[in-house]
């Protein structure tokens, strides 16, 4: 068509090369009448030396002259390439590769165009014809060389040309003889061809690797590029005679370049994310319009899209429900070509190319689409049929989307606005892109199945209705990753604790995915284990960093120990309305922060420690006394981080999100996540937030007894009273049967003073302290033993109880759930 000209990049071809060729113009009875530079350079000879003369005086042996004598009076138009041997003009032999072909004139006079280059300066390759030597006597030569010859005069009119370049550019014989390029096929093309031409005459200087796109036959399906060569043609006295054109036809070369180019853009543009409705859409979005002009990708049901099965929406208008779109694109804006939406159900009709390709895994290809009355697109789909009738969809290909022996979707490709059907070598560059994106996809699948077992398994291994009991009021957020780095291993626990306390947990299990949280959910589980154990933060987390040491060893290959690692981070609180203070010690995790409705926001200077797992250094706790209301807020790493910001300002974030006091705690809670600076987390996001109240007097009362085993009915008298005072008077009885044994147990087997208290809270508990460090164990008493039943009538009277640990001492509890009075 009328295209610029482009001076190309010198290709590998497999065809005669002509750069560099020398050039000469025989005539009929083979004499020399145009001679080129290229052609002095490569035998010595100059035009005035070589014009006028038989040019077989040129070749070294006798025979060879014989032969091209033969050549030379055949009456067929034609052509050979082949070796033979020159004589340069200082007498040394030349070995050539040399190219022979007629040419056509508009007076019908015959004439030759011969080429040759010194086969030193090619690259080896088989000879592609016979030797002079090898030419019978009645020559039988066929007329296909796939190089175009064109001879024009001073005036640039075409006055001889080959078979071949009729052949390939589609201009007539009739059209091209006499009359300029510019007069045979007008155009802008034309013109620049012929400034080349042009300034080849005045210069002498060859042109090569010139580019241009000819008018194609009208039996083509694609317009012929061609790569040219311009030479000037010399007479006997060194005058320009003409330009030679000579060029080779590299259409199927500039097509497989543009193919290799859509799979080089196919590889940075498909599979840029782990999503897969992304994915799809980066493939229609290639495939339009350097393939199609309207594409779409259809995912079956294997891939996740959404939680929507497809089976549930059941068939409509005699179409199933078999794909989900995922991909999009058209040349014209809104896609009006399509049926269904992004993410919508694709119905398709029980008989169509779509269910065959998903069920046989073989591309339908019809590469002139018919939407006539008794196809399967007007008997099966009308809706789809009227489609192709308005937007003139007139060839079609549908791939299927194959990875791993499944066949996730299908992917098709139709034309419209390009009049030309698709080929076969469309539907091989079709399959092979789709083939890309099928591992992009199948990779998407495989995460978001991963993803969505994990965020299943960590959603039921976290705590659906944490409370505080009395302790304190709770909100919490959790938000997983973003879908590319992947589920991450938060955690975080309320854990309701002996004497209305309670203790709240946040961690982080280094990595992600749903080896991250299994992880996660073997260390919550540890974490209330240990916790029922009633032991201070330090401690508790002493023993979490010994099991994951533990669990990372027997995870390990036994073959490389050293390459088995789990680590996590920790904080542990554990907060005491009674007294209002709160116990805390972490394991390399991000510090606390406390709202004090006096102070402000403050992050308490708490020892840091190591991650678990690694055992290098004690963990230590810090003991804080908290004013009623205070908010203490426990996160990971992922609220206050963030690639392009400093961690003191995803804190300074934070504090400027607690400071709210009038805000309720849900409202805070989410205040402080919808802070972060993107939407797209890298990282697991978590935060517990706590609100402290605070146990009044008129709900917790305390003695002292010295250890003398006559007080004990005072003790009992004492709780008695109380309870008729909280108006519990009906949790008497058996308040007094639990006191009394806890008390007598204490005198017995303690030391010291005895210290009973009673806390009223959700449950009533009921304590009792000695300086003593024996545990009591439950025994199974025989039917003659005269002891042991204390603790099995604890068990059963009381919901639960047990023993905990002081600096000074030990505390037995026991407690009742709170019923009605009858």
């Amino acid at each position: 068509m009328d295209s610029s000209t482009q001076t190309a990049r010198t290709p590998d071809q497999p065809a005669v090369q002509t750069a560099g060729a020398a050039i000469a113009l025989l005539d009929a009875q083979g004499t020399v009448i145009g001679w080129t530079q290229d052609a002095q350079r490569l035998v010595g000879y100059a035009a005035t030396e070589v014009v006028g003369r038989s040019a077989a005086a040129l070749l070294t042996a006798a025979e060879d002259r014989a032969k091209a004598a033969v050549l030379a009076t055949s009456h067929d138009p034609s052509h050979w390439s082949g070796s033979t041997a020159l004589r340069h003009r200082d007498g040394h032999r030349i070995n050539v590769r040399m190219c022979v072909q007629s040419l056509s004139a508009q007076d019908g006079r015959a004439q030759w165009i011969v080429s040759a280059t010194d086969k030193t300066t090619l690259p080896p390759r088989p000879v592609d014809g016979p030797t002079l030597q090898s030419l019978p006597a009645a020559l039988h030569i066929p007329s296909n060389l796939p190089i175009g010859v064109v001879i024009r005069d001073t005036q640039l009119r075409c006055t001889w040309v080959n078979d071949t370049q009729g052949v390939k550019d589609g201009i007539p014989l009739e059209q091209r003889l006499g009359r300029r390029l510019t007069e045979a096929a007008p155009g802008p093309q034309a013109e620049t061809l012929e400034a080349l031409m042009r300034q080849v005459l005045q210069s002498g200087a060859q042109t090569t690797n010139v580019e241009y796109r000819a008018f194609a036959p009208p039996h083509a399906r694609h317009e012929p590029t061609f790569m040219a060569s311009f030479l000037r043609l010399d007479d006997a006295a060194g005058r320009a005679l003409g330009v030679c054109a000579v060029s080779v036809d590299v259409t199927d070369s500039r097509r497989a370049s543009e193919r290799l180019a859509i799979l080089g853009r196919a590889s940075k543009q498909i599979g840029t994310t782990l999503d897969v409705m992304q994915t799809g859409q980066e493939l229609a979005d290639l495939a339009v319009p350097l393939l199609a002009d309207y594409a779409t990708v259809d995912l079956a049901e294997s891939v996740p899209v959404c939680e929507e099965s497809l089976a549930r929406l059941g068939p409509q208008g005699g179409l199933v429900p078999a794909f989900r779109r995922a991909g999009l694109a058209s040349v014209h804006p809104g896609a009006p070509e399509s049926m269904f939406a992004r993410g919508e159900p694709v119905f398709v009709p029980p008989v169509s190319p779509f269910i065959s390709v998903l069920q046989s895994g073989e591309s339908h290809f019809e590469p002139l689409l018919d939407a006539s009355p008794g196809t399967w697109l007007d008997h099966h789909d009308a809706a789809r049929a009227e489609k192709v009738r308005d937007h003139m969809m007139h060839s079609l290909m549908v791939v299927p989307i194959r990875a791993r022996g499944a066949v996730l979707g299908v992917a098709m490709f139709v034309r419209t606005k390009d009049r030309l059907p698709f080929e076969e070598d469309d539907l091989l560059l079709a399959e092979e892109l789709v083939s890309r994106a099928a591992l992009s996809l199948d990779n998407a699948r495989q995460y978001a199945r991963e993803r969505s077992a994990a965020l299943t398994l960590q959603r039921h291994l976290l705590p659906h209705h944490a409370t505080g009991g009395s302790a304190a009021d709770v909100a919490w957020r959790y938000l997983p990753a973003d879908s590319h780095h992947g589920v991450g291993g938060d955690w975080f626990d309320v854990i309701p604790l002996s004497g209305a306390r309670i203790a709240l947990v946040v961690g982080d299990v280094v990595g992600h995915g749903i080896n991250a949280a299994a992880t996660m959910g073997r260390l919550r589980t540890a974490v209330r284990t240990l916790a029922d154990m009633e032991m201070p933060p330090d401690e508790l987390l002493a023993h979490l960093d010994e099991l994951v040491i533990r669990l990372a060893e027997a995870d390990a290959d036994p073959g490389d120990p050293a390459a088995a690692t789990m680590a996590a981070t920790c904080l542990y609180a554990v907060y005491d309305p009674v007294t209002r203070q709160c116990t805390m010690a972490r394991a390399g995790h991000p510090p606390p922060a406390i709202f004090d409705p006096h102070r402000g926001v403050t992050f308490p200077d708490l020892p840091t420690g190591a991650p678990l797992g690694v055992g290098l250094v004690p963990f230590e706790s810090v003991t804080l006394e908290l004013p009623e209301g205070s908010i203490l807020a426990l996160y990971t790493d992922g609220l206050i981080e963030a690639r392009d910001h400093d961690i003191g300002a995803g804190m300074d974030r934070l504090s400027t999100a607690l400071a709210r006091p009038g805000l309720p705690l849900e409202d805070l809670c989410s205040s402080a996540v919808d802070r972060l600076p993107t939407k797209a987390w890298c990282d697991d996001v978590t935060l517990l937030l706590a609100q402290t109240h605070a146990l009044g007097p008129d709900q917790v009362a305390s003695w002292e007894f010295p250890a003398d085993p006559s007080l004990v009915s005072r003790a009992r008298s004492l709780t008695t009273d109380q309870l008729n005072r909280w108006g519990l008077g009906h949790h008497a009885a058996a308040t007094e049967l639990i006191v009394s044994e806890l008390v007598t147990n204490a005198i017995r087997h303690g030391n010291g003073p005895i210290q009973l208290r009673l806390i009223r809270h959700d449950a009533l508990t009921c304590e009792v302290h000695d300086t003593g460090n024996s545990t009591p164990r439950r025994r199974q008493p025989r039917t003659t033993d005269e002891n042991g039943r204390g603790l099995l009538l604890i068990d059963q009277l009381s919901r639960k109880w047990g023993t905990r640990y002081t600096p000074d001492g030990k505390l037995i509890w026991a407690e009742q759930q709170l019923a009605p009075s009858p």
